[in-house]
């Protein structure tokens, strides 16, 4: 007997739908539904998902690997917002009107996303002021990475802003930080280049107050760090 690949592809994407918090806890004929109507798309590392200002198919939920979500000065500069990995979802704002996207995507990573169409998710959001309210908390998460982002960038220089990065990004009782994302794409997060963050790990190395191998950073001195980061600012 042949598979029936629709089937399996509308299980995927239900799993799918399911890991993500936006989704989670909907009745399995919505999320049956949402499925039905939902694409898989791939995206090889470093291709573009869609670039600013290109029209709104829909919105995104991160199946696998890795999306880069930036916008590009007019210099040429590329500025992080944020990147999204697995159960995540994003662009849910470009539903909301037919100006486009508001930046670029581009996979960090070899990648597969779930599309959801605008039209009949839009239809589906008439029927269903919950999961209105639902992508309402969605898109007020992500105004709140921009203000963080906005806010860090405030900070006078790169040793600052990783430091801040590190504190937040600390579990409480662990000395270990996973940077989750190449260099290069946490210095675009921090708005420097792979160059100047490379003489920034240095110099906290050489200071005693970390040890990075691959991609962990291990806090030698969380204290140390505290006191560094609050005289940077100016506190101490």
């Amino acid at each position: 007997m042949p598979l029936d690949t629709t089937a399996l592809r509308q299980t995927a994407i239900g799993a799918t739908l399911r890991s993500c918090q936006l989704f989670s806890g909907l009745p399995s004929a919505d999320v049956d539904a949402i499925a039905s109507f939902a694409l898989l798309r791939t995206v090889g590392k470093d291709a573009y998902l869609f670039r600013e200002g290109s029209p709104s198919e829909g919105f995104y939920l991160v199946q696998q690997g890795a999306i880069n979500v930036h916008r590009v000065s007019p210099a040429g500069k590329e500025q992080v917002i944020h990147v999204f990995r697995p159960g995540e979802t994003f662009a849910e704002a470009a539903l909301a009107g037919d100006r486009g996207y508001p930046a670029d995507a581009r996979a960090v990573e070899s990648s597969t996303v779930v599309v959801l169409p605008k039209g009949p998710f839009l239809a589906l959001l008439r029927n269903r002021p919950d999961l209105a309210i639902r992508m309402l908390g969605s898109m007020s998460t992500h105004l709140r990475v921009v203000v963080g982002l906005v806010d860090d960038l405030t900070l006078k220089d790169v040793e600052t802003r990783f430091l801040n990065w590190l504190l937040k990004h600390r579990r409480p009782g662990s000395v270990a930080v996973e940077l989750g994302r190449t260099k290069r794409v946490l210095a675009a997060e921090l708005g420097t280049s792979s160059e100047t963050l490379s003489r920034t790990f240095a110099r906290l190395r050489d200071a005693g107050l970390v040890d990075i191998r691959g991609s962990t950073v291990r806090l030698k001195d969380s204290t140390g760090i505290e006191t560094r980061f609050r005289r940077l600012l100016g506190e101490a």
